[in-house]
C-alpha cells in the first residue's frame, strides 16, 4: 500500500510527521502498512465490519430513521501513544480524579472550597448537577467517583488537554474491548513483535472496583448492573460488562426495598443486593427522593444508601463534576486540595456566567466553539468559524438568555490520525477518552477509546453525530 501520497495538511498528525515521515512510535505500523498487497487493507477493514456485525456489537441513535440499533463505526489503522507519553497522562488523570473526588465530598460536606471562594458558591449551587438531596452523604470507603471517562484532545502543539470529565455513568469502555478483539482477529499480523498494553481484564478490574465498596459482611457480595433497559443508547455495553464480569443486568422493577435492603426480585425470592452499578441518570435513581415520575429507579433506595446497606457506583451527586463551568476551575481545584499544578491542563474555557467573559465570546462567537454546560454527546455546540450567521446569532440570543448555561474555548487544531477512506488513507481528527477505575487503588485503563470524526474536516467525533472508533495501543516496546 502507498503512504506516499498521505498529506498531513498542517494539522498534528499522530502517525506523520510534518514532511510526511513516520514517527518513531508509529514505524514499524507504517513499514507492515507498505507492505501490504493492492486491495488486502480494505480486504482487512470489510472483515472487520462483518465481525462486528456477526458479533452485534451496535450502539443506538435516538430517531435514527434507519431504526434504532446501529453496528459499531470502527476504523482498523490504530492509534498509537508511547508509553513515556502514556505515563504522563495516567499520572495527570490519577492527580485530577483524586482532587475531584475531594472537590465532591467538600461541596456536599463542609464546602470549604466555596468559603474560601476558589469555586464561587453561587455558580456552584446553579448546577443543574447540584442535587440537594446529597447534602451529607458518606459514600463507601469516601468515594464518590468509581468509574471515570476523562476526555482527552491533542492540540496543534502536540500536548494532550483535557476536554471534559465524565463521571456519572460515562459509556464506551465495551468498544475499547471490542475494537481490540476485532483488531486481533481480522489483522493479527499487525501485532507481530509489538509490546502493547493489555485492556483485557478491564471487567475483571471494574468488578474489584465493586467489591471493594460493598458493605462489610460474611458473604461474598452481591453486585448488580443497573441499565434503563433496552432503548438506552449504551444499553448494548450494559450487557456486555454484565456479562464480562458475571454480575446480573437489572432494571429497576427487578429491584425492591425489603425492610432496610435492597433486594433483588430472583425465581428463589428475594436476594439482597450489597453493590449497584447504576448506568442510569441521577435523578431516576429514586422516585421517592428524586423525580417521583420516575420509573426506571428503586422507590426507597437513597434511604438504604444513606444508612450504608447498599453501595453505588458512581455516588449520586458526582454531575457537578460534569458540569462545564465548574470544569474551567478544575486547575485551581487540583492546587486547593493537593498543593499541585495540573499535569494535565484545560482547554481555555471562557464562562459566561462571569459578564466580562460572556461578553468577549460574544464579540469573537466566530472564533469560539460555544457549548451548553450540561448537555453530551455532541449536541448544542456551536462551532463559530463553520457557522452561518443565523446560527450564531440564534446562539448569542441563547447565551444572552441564559449565561450561566454556556462556556466558550478556542477552536482547536485537533490531532489527526490516517483513516480509511475508499481506497486511500486521509486523515481524520480524534479524540481520546481513557477510563479511570477508583477503588482499592487509581486504575487507569491503558489507552481508552480513541474517537474519530468520520466526516471530512468534522471535529465532532461522538458516534450520534457519525463519528466512529478506532483501536488505541500503548506501545512498550517492540
Amino acid at each position: 500500500m502507498r503512504l506516499d501520497t498521505y498529506q498531513t495538511d498542517n494539522f498534528y498528525d499522530e502517525m506523520f510527521e510534518s514532511d510526511g515521515r513516520p514517527r518513531a512510535r508509529t514505524a514499524r505500523l507504517a513499514e507492515r502498512l507498505v507492505s501490504l498487497s493492492e486491495g488486502e487493507l480494505q480486504r482487512r477493514q470489510t472483515a472487520a465490519d462483518l465481525t462486528l456485525l456477526n458479533m452485534g456489537i451496535t450502539f443506538s441513535v435516538y430517531g435514527h430513521a434507519a431504526g434504532t440499533e446501529k453496528v459499531w463505526p470502527f476504523d482498523i489503522i490504530p492509534r498509537i501513544v508511547e508509553l513515556e507519553e502514556w505515563n504522563r497522562i495516567e499520572r495527570g488523570l490519577k492527580q485530577r480524579i483524586t482532587a475531584l473526588n475531594l472537590f465532591i465530598a467538600d461541596c456536599y460536606g463542609a464546602g470549604k472550597i466555596l468559603k474560601d471562594k476558589v469555586v464561587p458558591s453561587e455558580l456552584l449551587h446553579s448546577a443543574k448537577c447540584f442535587l440537594d438531596p446529597c447534602a451529607g452523604l458518606k459514600p463507601p470507603k469516601g468515594i464518590w467517583c468509581h468509574i471515570t471517562g476523562t476526555d482527552l484532545v491533542r492540540d496543534g502543539d502536540g500536548e494532550f488537554y483535557v476536554l471534559e470529565d465524565n463521571l456519572r455513568c460515562p459509556s464506551g469502555v465495551s468498544y475499547v474491548l471490542e475494537n481490540r478483539e476485532v483488531m486481533k482477529r481480522t489483522f493479527p499480523k499487525l501485532f507481530g513483535g509489538l509490546k502493547i498494553l493489555p485492556v483485557e481484564d478491564y471487567p475483571e478490574r471494574l468488578l474489584e472496583t465493586l467489591q471493594h465498596l460493598a458493605p462489610a459482611g460474611d458473604h461474598p457480595p452481591t453486585c448488580v448492573l443497573l441499565t434503563p433497559g433496552i432503548y438506552n443508547s449504551a444499553y448494548f455495553e450494559h450487557s456486555f460488562l454484565a456479562q464480562r464480569m458475571g454480575i446480573e443486568l437489572v432494571e429497576g422493577s427487578d429491584l425492591v426495598v425489603v425492610g432496610d435492603r435492597v433486594c433483588m426480585r430472583t425465581t428463589q425470592g428475594f436476594q439482597p443486593v450489597d453493590v449497584i452499578y447504576r448506568r442510569i441518570d441521577d435523578t431516576f435513581l429514586d422516585p421517592k427522593t428524586f423525580r417521583p415520575d420516575s420509573a426506571l429507579g428503586v422507590p426507597g433506595l437513597m434511604d438504604v444508601y444513606r444508612a450504608g446497606k447498599v453501595a453505588l457506583a458512581n455516588a449520586p451527586g458526582t454531575g457537578i463534576s460534569d458540569d462545564k463551568a465548574v470544569y474551567a476551575y478544575v486547575p485551581e481545584i487540583i492546587k486547593y486540595y493537593l498543593g499541585e499544578e495540573a499535569i494535565l491542563k484545560n482547554v481555555p474555557t471562557f464562562v459566561c456566567w462571569d459578564e466580562k467573559q460572556c461578553e468577549h465570546v460574544i464579540a469573537n462567537i466566530d472564533k469560539l466553539v460555544v457549548k451548553p454546560t450540561n448537555e453530551s454527546g455532541g449536541y448544542g455546540i456551536l462551532i463559530g468559524p463553520k457557522s452561518t450567521a443565523e446560527e450564531r446569532a440564534k446562539c448569542v440570543e441563547s447565551i444572552r438568555a441564559n449565561p450561566r448555561n454556556f462556556i466558550a474555548q478556542p477552536t482547536l487544531s485537533l490531532s489527526r490520525v490516517p483513516t480509511i477512506v475508499d481506497d486511500h488513507l486521509e486523515g481524520r481528527h480524534v479524540d481520546l477518552r481513557p477510563y479511570i477505575l477508583y477503588g482499592k487503588d487509581i486504575y487507569v485503563l491503558p489507552g481508552g477509546l480513541t474517537r474519530v470524526a468520520l466526516k471530512k474536516g468534522s471535529l465532532v467525533v461522538n458516534s450520534s453525530q457519525g463519528g466512529g472508533s478506532k483501536d488505541t495501543w500503548v506501545l512498550a516496546g517492540s
